[in-house]
């Protein structure tokens, strides 16, 4: 009789089962008269289990789970790989995936099993511990976003940040997007700056960067282009470890402190302007005490790091070469990231070819260049050239003569002007 009622107390509902000791204070308090909801505030459970325990009796200090509700250690082990690889930390495919391999076990049951482990591994998650490189080792990059006001417009701007892992000098340059082409720009600008290169580069999981992962390696796969652009420039990259920003926590407070003291609420004039403050802030950045090394980045950067860093190329891959197809504007214009660059009137309505490169923006037609720029960074900004509206209105010097030639009547053709005749007949009047 007893195990029937188990039965049925177990079909109800699945809830952990809780210490025999806890089962027998439920029964005392019960015999000394306290209702059901004053015992579960007491005891600490729910007042269904504590309706549950009272309903089975003395049976209930002698629970056993069925073997049917418990995972052995081997099929444990397999429920905990799975959590960490094809289920990707889902407990309820984890059961799924089990029940294919043939092993019938709840939700319930499944979590059991990995709690331990989970508990264990967000700990490890949590847990921050400082790996401090040594000098020339290290470059981390990263980008951040944050809406500036520029010319009395908001603008969405992009900003990449570099930091040295040793000294942390760093690197702060602001793009209109978050292309790959942006990354390999600001990525040579650091390197520049820092008069040369480190022996490894850490990056986040970005979409431009990396193409996927390979989960039996647990290895990420970078880009084809960005992967030979890094080679070229001599560095090798590694990757963080998805949804483990902290391992690069030097560029993440970087990106931070760029937002909040760099930029903060300034609006700036001009594009120009941003850059060229941005430029400016990053010198003082690196005179100031740092707050985990306690000396100027600088400093440490001259005495320690300077000399360890590897030479630039002599000549380092070009960091943008973004090809893009336009048709080109009534108004004799094609757009490129907020930018407006002119084409000659006579391809309206063509495609043609862009291609943007870090100082110049040039523009195909065919095999044929029609429009050679300067890049600009202006967010909504105008590039032309006056030579590409030649023809399609007359100039002032121009229209003069034609103007001249609709004034000029019969009269004025034969040497005399109305006012002559004008004069003669008014003077003739009595």
């Amino acid at each position: 009789m007893g195990r029937r009622i188990w039965d049925v107390a177990l079909r109800e509902a699945e809830v952990p089962m809780v210490e025999p000791e806890t089962v027998r204070q439920i029964r005392a308090l019960r015999e000394f008269g306290w209702g059901k909801k004053r015992i579960a505030r007491e005891v600490g459970v729910s007042v269904n289990t504590v309706a549950r325990y009272l309903r089975l009796g003395a049976a209930a200090e002698r629970q056993e789970r069925p073997s049917a509700r418990r995972l052995d250690g081997e099929q444990r082990a397999a429920a905990v790989e799975l959590l960490d690889t094809q289920a990707q930390g889902n407990a309820a495919v984890v059961a799924q995936l089990l029940a294919e391999q043939g092993v019938e076990a709840s939700l319930r049951t499944v979590q059991r099993a990995v709690a331990a482990h989970r508990r264990a591994r967000r700990a490890a998650e949590a847990a921050t511990v400082r790996y401090e490189t040594s000098p020339g080792h290290q470059m981390q990059i990263d980008f951040g976003e944050k809406r500036v006001r520029i010319g009395g417009v908001d603008v969405r701007v992009f900003l990449f940040v570099a930091v040295l892992s040793y000294s942390r000098r760093i690197f702060a340059k602001a793009f209109l997007s978050q292309r790959q082409d942006d990354w390999r720009e600001g990525l040579l600008g650091a390197v520049r700056q820092f008069g040369g290169v480190t022996q490894t580069l850490l990056i986040d999981n970005a979409g431009a960067l990396v193409v996927g992962r390979d989960v039996a390696t647990q290895t990420a796969r970078l880009h084809p282009a960005f992967a030979m652009y890094c080679r070229e420039l001599g560095v090798a990259v590694r990757v963080c470890q998805p949804y483990r920003a902290r391992t690069k926590g030097k560029t993440e407070s970087g990106v931070g402190y760029v937002k909040r003291n760099a930029i903060a609420g300034r609006e700036f004039e001009s594009f120009a302007a941003l850059e060229a403050h941005l430029a400016t802030w990053c010198q003082q950045a690196d005179e100031r005490e740092h707050g985990t090394t306690h000396e100027p980045p600088r400093q440490r950067f001259q005495r320690d790091e300077a000399a360890m860093l590897r030479p630039l190329p002599a000549l380092p891959p070009p960091a943008r070469e973004r090809r893009l197809e336009r048709r080109v504007a009534t108004d004799c214009f094609v757009d490129v990231d907020t930018v407006r660059y002119s084409v000659p009137h006579q391809l309206v309505r063509e495609r043609v070819e862009v291609l943007v490169a870090e100082h110049e923006v040039r523009v195909f037609h065919g095999a044929k260049v029609v429009a050679v720029h300067r890049r600009s960074s202006e967010p909504y900004s105008r590039v032309e050239d006056p030579a590409h509206f030649a023809g399609l209105w007359r100039t002032a010097r121009e229209a003069a003569p034609a103007a001249q030639e609709a004034a000029t009547g019969p009269l004025e053709a034969m040497g005399r002007s109305l006012h002559d005749y004008e004069a003669i007949v008014g003077g003739g009047a009595p």
